[in-house]
């Protein structure tokens, strides 16, 4: 049994920023009450202590006070800004305070999906053609062909995305980068178009040491036109959505993309990959999510790892395990 540990919890709970005026789709990401209970009682039931922390105005405050914990189990997402998911970590890291997943630069390269790819492109990972459009005047120099797809550059759960990020010609490319610059303020990823099966892939683990628990398909209801992994399609999956792991040949392009790219990027302990099959069956890395969901049985990382026959409270405990033998790694080399 690992040895127990004081584990302090950082978090955005939706609930909150719900009762400050926030929408819905602002705050998307974040977690729910049974998300964070869910977590805390199975860190408990492996022999950790628990301390609820909140969100990074909390974990100031505690700091200020000079609170401290053997780790940090954090999966604050942040609200403004492209470094957003990295407030945490970067705060944690000058306070020496160990944590869980990806450290501030994976996690702001991974969040601007842009970046993202440049960096898997330069490393020899598939992933769609693309362009950035950080202003109108940007549209005119894309040369990638029809049909394309545009989703704002740096959100989450399908944030931004819909049937109408499917773009057939230039008019359209116009609108619809008009549309998510002025509601999203930020930059617009547009890339080719990635017609094939969709799939994602969940990993655990850091570097060399990480492997695949399984590949997820999604898999739409409504089987007319192509499939749209949208906002509405995340938000509302238990009715619209089929989820089912695949083996075989398939799944193990899918698993070694995912890999390449997590591996590419540095992130760690823990982490989701999403990749889409091209119009000739190539595995093409869509996005990463080095702070993946944990609602036990909403959240892809979850539903993969319980459809593998292993329980939420072994994922969360593996993900603490992860963590502190990572930490104590790099120690034992440093004293080396």
């Amino acid at each position: 049994m690992e040895m127990p540990m004081n584990i302090g919890l950082v978090y955005d709970l939706r609930s909150d920023y719900l009762k400050m005026g926030f929408s819905e789709e602002d705050t998307a990401e974040f977690d729910s009450e049974e998300t964070i209970s869910a977590i805390e009682t199975a860190l408990c039931e492996c022999g950790h202590s628990v301390e609820r922390i909140g969100n990074y105005f909390a974990l100031h405050k505690k700091l200020a006070a000079q609170k401290s914990w053997d780790l940090v189990f954090n999966i604050a997402e942040g609200l403004y800004g492209m470094g957003r998911e990295s407030l945490v970590p970067c705060v944690l890291d000058a306070y020496g305070i160990n944590y869980t997943f990806s450290d501030p630069l994976a996690i702001s390269l991974t969040l601007h999906k842009g970046m993202a790819k440049h960096i898997l492109k330069g490393c020899g990972v598939a992933t769609a053609d693309f362009a950035v459009v950080n202003n109108l005047g940007d549209i005119d120099s894309i040369n990638l062909g029809f049909p394309l797809f545009a989703k704002p550059a740096a959100e989450g759960t399908g944030k931004g995305i819909s049937d109408r990020s499917i773009v057939w010609n230039s008019a359209d490319l116009k609108r619809v980068c008009t549309e998510l610059l002025v509601r999203y303020s930020q930059p617009v990823l547009v890339e080719k178009l990635l017609e094939g099966r969709e799939f994602t892939v969940g990993i655990i683990g850091s570097g060399s040491e990480a492997v695949s628990v399984g590949v997820m398909e999604i898999l739409p209801r409504n089987k007319e036109g192509i499939f749209v992994y949208s906002y509405e399609n995340k938000e509302n999956c238990e009715s619209l959505l089929d989820y089912s792991l695949v083996y075989g040949d398939t799944a193990d392009r899918c698993a070694d993309v995912a890999l390449r790219a997590y591996r590419a990027l540095g992130c760690r302990d823990a982490g989701r990959v999403d990749v889409r099959l091209d119009g000739d069956g190539i595995a093409n890395v869509i996005e990463l999510n080095p702070l993946p969901g944990l609602h036990p049985t909403h959240s892809d990382l979850p539903m993969i790892w319980t459809k593998a026959g292993m329980s939420y409270r072994q994922l969360i405990c593996s993900i603490a395990a992860k963590a502190k033998a990572r930490v104590e790694h790099i120690q034992e080399s440093k004293a080396i």
